[in-house]
Order: C-alpha cells, then sequence, then structure tokens
C-alpha cells in the first residue's frame, strides 16, 4: 500500500523503490505488458502519479533463459556470492556475443558457471556485464549476478568510484616519468573501427599514468589509472603521445624508432607480441548490497611477464 509520502510519485519509480532487485526500465516494461495492478485494477501507465491508500502489485514473471548458450570454459574466479562474481579473464577471450564471436565468450562461459543461480536482469537469466576489457586485455573484470548488483555497480563504474590499475608496457618512455593526458576521444574520422583523440562529438578523457621502469629509452613498462572509462582509452591516449602498447593490433600502425634501442632477443620479441601489452592488474570497489570495501590484483599473464623477464635479462641495446 502506498503511503503519504509516495503521493505525486511515477508509478514504475514507486514500484522500483518498493522491490528493490528490479530496475526502473524493467518495471516500466512489466506495467506496459500489463503485470502491474492498482486496487485490483490493470495499471497501464507507467507515468500515472501514486495515489496514497491504493494498493499496488506486480507480477514479476520467471526470468526466461538467456539466448546465448552455456560453453563449459574454464574461469579463474577470484571471489563469488549470490550477489557478483570477480575473475581473472584471460587474453583472448571475447566478454559477450557479438557478430564474429557468437560463443566461446566469457557470457557464454559464466552460464555455464553460474547458469541456474542467475536470477534474472531484464527477465533473461544472464550475468550483467559491468564493464568490459578488450578481447585481448588481460586482468580483473566484476560481473553482477542480479540487477541489484548490476545497477549499483554500473552506478560505481560511472561515478568512478572505484580503484583501478593497469599495466601497460609502452613504446618509449613517456616524459614526465609521471602525468596526466586529457584528451577527448571519439570514432576516428575516417577508420571508424578505431579510437581517436578528437576535437568535436568526443567524450571527455583522462589517463593517469606512472613509469613502473624503463628500459633506456626503447619501452617503459607504466601504471595507467583511469579517471574515465572510454573505449581503448588508455591505447588511445598513449598512442597520441607517441608511446603506443606494445603488440597494440590496432594503434600500433608501423614499426617504432625506439625498437633499434633494444637488443636481440628483446627486440624481436616485443615486435612479435601478438596482442597489445595491457593489463587490468587491481579493482577495487564497495560490494553493491553489504557495502564492504573488496580489493582484487592479478599478476600479468605468462605471455605478458615473458615478455617483461627478456627485457630484464636482455634489454639492453
Amino acid at each position: 500500500m502506498a503511503g503519504p509520502e509516495a503521493a505525486g510519485t511515477r508509478a514504475d519509480r514507486f514500484l522500483a523503490d518498493a522491490i528493490g532487485s528490479l530496475s526502473r526500465s524493467r518495471v516500466k516494461a512489466l506495467i506496459a505488458a500489463g503485470a502491474a495492478t492498482r486496487d485490483g485494477k490493470p495499471l497501464r501507465d507507467a507515468a500515472e502519479a501514486v495515489r496514497a491508500g491504493s494498493t499496488y502489485a506486480l507480477a514479476i514473471p520467471p526470468a526466461t533463459d538467456a539466448l546465448p548458450l552455456p560453453q563449459d570454459i574454464p574461469l579463474t574466479i577470484l571471489f563469488e556470492d549470490r550477489d557478483l562474481i570477480v575473475l581473472d579473464k584471460p587474453a583472448g577471450l571475447v566478454v559477450h556475443p557479438a557478430p564474429g564471436n557468437q560463443d566461446g565468450t566469457l557470457v557464454n562461459a559464466l552460464l555455464a558457471h553460474a547458469g541456474e543461480e542467475l536470477e534474472g536482469i531484464g527477465g533473461e537469466k544472464r550475468p550483467g556485464i559491468v564493464h568490459r576489457l578488450d578481447k585481448d586485455t588481460s586482468g580483473v573484470m566484476v560481473v553482477a549476478k542480479t540487477e541489484r548488483a548490476l545497477r549499483t555497480l554500473s552506478e560505481t563504474f560511472a561515478n568512478r568510484d572505484l580503484d583501478r590499475e593497469y599495466l601497460a608496457l609502452a613504446w618509449g618512455v613517456p616524459q614526465p616519468p609521471a602525468a596526466e593526458i586529457e584528451g577527448d576521444i571519439g570514432r576516428h574520422p575516417t577508420d571508424r573501427k578505431r579510437m581517436a583523440v578528437v576535437t568535436r562529438n568526443g567524450k571527455h578523457a583522462l589517463t593517469r599514468y606512472a613509469t613502473e621502469r624503463a628500459w633506456g629509452a626503447a619501452c617503459a613498462l607504466l601504471r595507467c589509472r583511469l579517471a574515465t572509462g572510454r573505449t581503448h582509452q588508455i591505447r588511445v591516449h598513449l598512442a597520441e603521445r607517441g608511446h603506443p602498447l606494445v603488440g597494440d593490433p590496432v594503434y600500433l600502425r608501423r614499426t617504432p624508432a625506439a625498437a633499434r634501442l633494444l637488443a636481440e632477443p628483446a627486440r624481436g620479441a616485443l615486435l612479435a607480441f601478438p596482442r597489445q601489452a595491457l593489463h587490468a592488474a587491481s579493482l577495487g570497489f564497495r560490494h553493491p548490497v553489504t557495502g564492504e570495501a573488496l580489493q582484487f590484483g592479478v599478476p600479468p599473464p605468462a605471455d605478458f611477464a615473458a615478455l617483461l623477464g627478456i627485457l630484464t635479462k636482455d634489454g639492453g641495446a
């Protein structure tokens, strides 16, 4: 029953707040589908003002099976409870099915791992992808198992109320060794598959970096933190500064001059590295339900670690 404090509130907002586990857009869709009543009579208008003293009800249908099929793909789980999963995503794993990658994705793997525990997001039994890592970027990711967790975590990421750090191996050594890179990011004006720093129609982007280690002037291992979360942000910002990531298939357009400063076999190993050398090393955030502070960190995967090992041993010119 609606109390006097709810009078005048939109019906969909009132029901979403009262239920707590559904987004307003989901409630709005259910109202449009005829699943809501006011005092036992159909409620059709999601924007209708709530009437104090009236009884509102919403019939929530059971979640349907997700369209992607579960696939038994091994996952490295760092933490899991009824609300979320934190995992170490390997390089080479696409996060979500898309044209050209209809299966074999992280979503397929999560459906096999936790499909029976998923309460339903948007009426479908599926994991809630809070944020994404590029296919060939490795590291820590968090995925929601409930609509409530997805909504809260999405707000956390949108507000940047979290601690996230990447390791990036870049050609050359940025100067100064620690600084900020700021520049709006949008679609490249002539190559729509790439992003770029643009002067029009871009979104504000800010990357903070600090040099962890440098090998002469040839390359540097950077720790990067994002003040914003744009597509390919670290890759674009560093490439714009003349320091593209080692192995980047999109933003490393030619053999960098800095490669001449490396001795073999380090030079050959870096030039042959088959993916961008970028790793989501740590992620900290508050649990979307309990509010507990959570912090997770993972070392670079074997291929990245091997590259650093070669540099340490044979990186001199």
